[in-house]
């Protein structure tokens, strides 16, 4: 899972990165409005942190130039406003969730979890797919229930093919959530990674689809193969 946030306290910014990075997810991080527009808008997020009092263009506008270019990524505002008219303004703007400064990372993460779940059309937690079970609210997978240990790099990818699966994930969207956007890249990675993912739940759960990419099969799909 792949995040962007957009928080203009450099401290702050780094200390929840970091967080967030601890539970596994990518992050990109934009200081002011201007930067975290352009990033909303040209690459692809699982989800959105903002901050309304930004630099340049304040969150509110940013959030609603988003909305108004088709960006339809789940966006939490993390904000020391904590008035109900800023409030209002942050949900008529496009938000899914709000939140007040200062806060428990723990909490931002349980509810980034929760939108990226709702939004990938999951009303319950855990998604069950053959042997694999994932719990969209901790974050943790099972094989056959049993704990997965997986890098965090396993970890994003498999999430979210999880998320979409029997549904074919483009190689270029895997690569965009499994990596912050100053990573460092080599064009074998994500095979290699893929590779490393089969050796752990099965080389028959994941499908290659050739000049495309992968597919994470459930049960009635894969034995619908064999």
């Amino acid at each position: 899972m792949r995040v962007l946030l957009v928080e203009d306290d450099r401290l702050l910014a780094q200390e929840i990165a970091q967080s967030l990075r601890a539970e596994n997810f990518a992050v990109d991080i934009a200081s002011n409005g201007e930067d975290g527009q352009h990033l909303g808008e040209t690459e692809n997020y699982d989800a959105a942190v903002l901050d309304l009092g930004l630099p340049k263009i304040n969150g509110a506008a940013v959030l609603r130039s988003w909305r108004k270019n088709g960006r339809h990524l789940p966006v939490l505002i993390l904000t020391a406003r904590d008035g109900w008219t800023d409030k209002v303004e942050g949900f008529k703007a496009g938000a899914d969730d709000y939140l007040t400064k200062p806060v428990r990372v723990e909490e931002l993460v349980m509810r980034l979890r929760a939108l990226v779940r709702r939004a990938a059309g999951y009303a319950e937690p855990r998604i069950a797919c053959g042997p694999l079970s994932f719990d969209a609210q901790t974050g943790a997978f099972e094989l056959e229930g049993l704990p997965l240990r997986l890098t965090a790099l396993e970890w994003r990818v498999l999430s979210c093919l999880v998320l979409r699966h029997d549904v074919v994930v483009d190689r270029s969207e895997l690569n965009d959530k499994a990596y912050d956007g100053d990573a460092d890249v080599d064009s074998n990675s994500l095979e290699v990674i893929i590779a490393r993912l089969r050796r752990k739940i099965g080389h028959e759960m994941i499908e290659t689809v050739r000049g495309r990419g992968y597919r994470l099969l459930s049960q009635k799909t894969a034995a619908g193969k064999s």
